[in-house]
């Protein structure tokens, strides 16, 4: 982009919610490692097949129809670079789903390394990337045991789309072509146009670099222009859930992210939760495209603060 409790009740707390919706942070934890584990997520490796295929069966695992969607884009090269989208659904008790999307690979290049000999290895990606992911999956596992108990669950719609990161690296040095990054949602929302469909999706959520530490997630413009009724339920939960200090309520600078091209092309409003550090010149963590993303930068309290959030918003009635 640019600029343990497994139960499946819900749970009587304290005065900052009425309700709160189980969601493991050590297993959500467990699948960004999962996913480390095979190396950098790279579209076009073998790191990337074995690892798409393990998300794959974690997906069907949980009860989900999932697919393959295979296709191709106009890199920053203007070649073209194949892609693999892992779509998936999960049926519930609402005829209209939620759409919960992230990306699962990782960037070729490490463009914020401070050396430049180190800026052409690949990032490993556990915060950009893995964690939105791996929270994902955890909403999944735990919806999918409330279906089994016969509780009630919204049907959810999973996006994890490839080639987020593939965007033009600061190494290259001939022409810019325009929409360079999130060729993956671009692919799919294109696709989605043409069958004129939207797969009865009622709103959606996008998840993107959810496991920092100091993680502050801001109401980024495209998500307030686009989805703003949506980003005020996610951060109205998230000050019950006394999840305030992450999700803050400030105003983000317009980041391109896979969130605009649904909204743009798919027209589905998307919401997009990611941390973004105003301070810092790229907008984002200091060790943001480095070599530095990887476990010792996921913490769980913050992954916990995301996964509550979102499965108690979208479970709530």
């Amino acid at each position: 982009m640019l600029l343990l409790c497994v139960s499946c009740a819900k749970q009587q707390q304290s005065s900052h919610s009425a309700v709160r919706y189980a969601f493991s942070a050590d297993s959500a934890y467990h699948y960004i490692a999962q996913q480390v584990a095979f190396g950098a997520r790279v579209p076009g490796t073998e790191e990337h097949a074995a690892c798409g295929d393990w998300l794959v069966k974690k997906l069907a695992q949980y009860g989900a129809q999932v697919q393959n969607q295979h296709g191709t884009m106009p890199n920053y090269a203007g070649e073209e670079q194949a892609l693999r989208n892992i779509v998936a659904y999960l049926e519930g008790n609402t005829q209209h789903a939620i759409l919960l999307c992230a990306h699962w690979d990782s960037r070729p290049w490490s463009d914020e390394e401070p050396l430049y000999e180190n800026r052409f290895a690949p990032v490993i990606g556990a915060n950009d990337g893995a964690s939105g992911v791996g929270v994902i999956l955890e909403i999944v596992r735990q919806l999918s045991i409330r279906k089994a108990q016969g509780e009630y669950i919204p049907s959810v719609q999973i996006i994890l789309f490839d080639c987020e990161d593939m965007g033009t690296p600061t190494h290259y040095t001939g022409k810019e072509r325009e929409h360079t990054w999130c060729l993956g949602s671009q692919y799919w929302a294109r696709e989605l146009k043409i069958q004129n469909s939207k797969f009865n999706i009622q709103y959606g959520i996008l998840l993107d670099m959810v496991g920092d530490p100091s993680a502050t997630f801001p109401r980024e413009y495209f998500s307030m222009t686009h989805a703003g009724n949506y980003v005020e339920q996610l951060w109205r939960t998230a000050a019950q859930l006394g999840y305030g200090r992450y999700f803050v309520n400030q105003a983000a600078y317009p980041i391109t992210d896979d969130h605009y091209y649904v909204n743009t092309i798919a027209g589905i409003p998307c919401v997009d939760i990611i941390d973004y550090k105003p301070q810092n010149g790229t907008g984002f963590a200091e060790w943001w495209h480095t070599q530095q993303d990887d476990m010792r930068n996921i913490n769980r309290q913050t992954l916990k603060a995301v996964g509550e959030t979102v499965i108690t918003t979208i479970c709530s009635r």
